[in-house]
């Protein structure tokens, strides 16, 4: 096993406090979602179709938070995994479980080193956790290790054009604000953690090299229906009707 990422003690700090803020008390209705949406706008998963049919699947859910994308796949018959790096977002899915009865193994340790055995699951899902917050050049090689042949991977993440129409500060606008090329790690002001974006083209080497086929890219459109997000308030309705503020990739191990 690889040594812990130098960036995880500020992420852990910095989901600590989301926790405090926000993810906690969110996680009740959460958890009640008979199906799972993805993203700040809540799209559907069965207007995307980016998982499937999950029944009898053994799932990884990296960077889980508190795990109510596991739960959901509990639900639907898969056997999930929850990994994630933080201890509070561990003990509110704990809390959950037991308010629910949904009860699944949550492993505390960071998405670029599972201490999880070879090939020992059939899908691996990240929806703003191991994606966002580790270093793609070492978890995709190890999503790629956790995988069985044929096994799937799907992962939700900031699109290349929100990135490029971040100011240092405040929400998105309609013009470019920073440089495409180096894109890698971001540091934002008075933030503790430090987030990955890769451009398309250094995703697609990136999940080749590691023995992935790429089945999809979906950049998601916010709903008619969307709300501004309460908390995650960088990027409004408005501005996600007209263009991606996040994409699905999803991959298939050769």
């Amino acid at each position: 096993m690889m040594s812990s990422p130098e960036t995880l003690p500020g992420n852990v700090a910095s989901w600590t406090k989301a926790n405090a803020e926000f993810t906690d008390g969110a996680a009740p209705r959460q958890w009640a979602r008979e199906e799972i949406t993805w993203g700040v706008f809540d799209v559907p998963e069965s207007t995307i179709g980016c998982v499937g049919d999950v029944a009898g699947l053994d799932v990884i859910e990296l960077g889980c938070g508190t795990a109510y994308i596991s739960a959901w796949l509990a639900k639907h018959g898969a056997r999930p995994v929850g990994v994630d790096p933080t201890p509070a977002q561990l003990e509110t899915a704990r809390r959950m479980m037991r308010e629910t009865g949904i009860e699944f193994p949550l492993v505390e340790a960071p998405g670029e080193s599972v201490p999880l055995a070879d090939a020992s699951f059939d899908l691996a899902v990240s929806e703003y956790g191991a994606c966002l917050w580790a270093d793609p050049y070492q978890w995709i090689p190890e999503a790629a290790r956790l995988l069985r042949p044929g096994g799937r991977l799907t992962f939700l993440t900031n699109s290349n054009l929100s990135m490029l129409c971040f100011p240092p500060v405040g929400e998105l606008t309609e013009q470019l604000q920073r440089a495409f090329f180096g894109m890698y790690r971001t540091n934002w002001p008075d933030e503790l953690g430090t987030e990955f974006h890769l451009a398309h083209g250094e995703w697609i080497r990136l999940l080749r090299d590691n023995g992935f086929e790429i089945e999809a890219l979906h950049e998601l459109q916010a709903p008619e229906d969307a709300r501004n997000p309460v908390y995650y308030d960088y990027v409004t309705v408005g501005w996600a009707r007209k263009w991606p503020c996040e994409e699905i990739w999803v991959a298939r191990k050769q």
